[in-house]
C-alpha cells in the first residue's frame, strides 16, 4: 500500500456462521469515529437483546493506530481478538465487525469459538465493498479579490477543487491534496505572489 493510502469498506455488510446449532451473525460497517462505534452497539443489542454476545472489533484512522477487541463475557481472546485478526487480514481500517451469537445449546470450545467468530467475520467481510482511500492534507490560501483568477488558474492547473471559500475583500478558500502530492502543491501556490497559504 502507497503511505498515503488506505482501505476501507463503502457501506454496511452482513455476514453468518452456523455451527452446533450457535448462529454467529456478523455485521461490518464504515465507522469515522468511537462515538460511531457505541452507535451501531447501542442499535445491536437493542434489536439483537436476547443475544448470548455481542463481540465486536473496530480499526480507527489512517494509520490504524485507534483499536480495540471486545470479548463481551466469552472467554478471553476468542471473540474480539479473532474479529480483529480479519480486520487486519484484509488491511481495513475505520471499519468496525460485531458478530452477534446466539447460544445453541452445545459449547463450542474455545479454539472452536474463536473459529466461528473468527468465519462469521471473514463472510461479512467478503460480502463488503472494499475501497480505497487517500490520506489528504487540507490547505486554506488567504488572497485579496483581484487575484483570485491567478489563483483558480493554479489550483485547476494542480488538479485541485476548491472545498471551502469565501470571496469577500479579503478572500480564502481551501483545498485538500493527496498527501503525497502536498508539498508540490504547497510549493506552487507558496511561489504566487500574494497569496499566502497555511496547512488546516
Amino acid at each position: 500500500m502507497a503511505d498515503d493510502t488506505y482501505k476501507t469498506i463503502s457501506a454496511p455488510a452482513t455476514g453468518l456462521y452456523k455451527e452446533k446449532g450457535s448462529k454467529f451473525m456478523a455485521f461490518a460497517y464504515p465507522v469515522a469515529s468511537v462515538d460511531d462505534v457505541k452507535a451501531h452497539l447501542d442499535n445491536l443489542r437493542k434489536k439483537y437483546f436476547d443475544a448470548r454476545h455481542h463481540c465486536y472489533a473496530y480499526i480507527l484512522g489512517a494509520d490504524g493506530s485507534s483499536y480495540r477487541a471486545n470479548d463481551d463475557g466469552e472467554p478471553s481472546g476468542t471473540g474480539g481478538r479473532p474479529i480483529h485478526g480479519q480486520l487486519l487480514s484484509f488491511e481495513l481500517t475505520d471499519t468496525l465487525i460485531v458478530v452477534v451469537r446466539y447460544f445453541g445449546g452445545i459449547l463450542l470450545g474455545a479454539s472452536g469459538l474463536a473459529n466461528a467468530y473468527k468465519a462469521a467475520a471473514r463472510d461479512a467481510l467478503s460480502n463488503a465493498t472494499i475501497i480505497e482511500k487517500t490520506i489528504n492534507n487540507t490547505y486554506r490560501l488567504h488572497f485579496e479579490y483581484p487575484l483570485m483568477n491567478d489563483v483558480m488558474r493554479l489550483l485547476k492547473e494542480q488538479g485541485l477543487a476548491p472545498c471551502n471559500q469565501q470571496f469577500d475583500l479579503d478572500c480564502h478558500l481551501d483545498f485538500a491534496v493527496r498527501k503525497s502530492q502536498a508539498q508540490r502543491a504547497y510549493d506552487a501556490f507558496a511561489l504566487l505572489h500574494g497569496v499566502s497559504i497555511e496547512q488546516l
